[in-house]
């Protein structure tokens, strides 16, 4: 597997930074629904980070 050149990495940075950016309004207001919210719904947020990070962890047990 080679390494990615610079350009790449800089690039895919650029453009996840992008992402982030173009995000943070819709996530701002979502966090001050979620605020003012009457039932808090951690035990949804911990199910859905745990198969996320299990799918990140297949990913890459795939690719080896």
């Amino acid at each position: 597997m080679h390494q990615m050149a610079l350009w790449e990495q800089i690039a895919i940075t650029a453009v996840g930074l992008l992402v982030i950016f173009m995000f943070f309004p819709g996530i701002k207001t979502i966090m001050t629904r979620s605020k003012d919210a009457r039932e808090k719904h951690w035990g949804t947020l911990a199910l859905i980070t745990i198969v996320l990070i299990g799918f990140v962890l297949l990913l890459i047990s795939s690719v080896k």
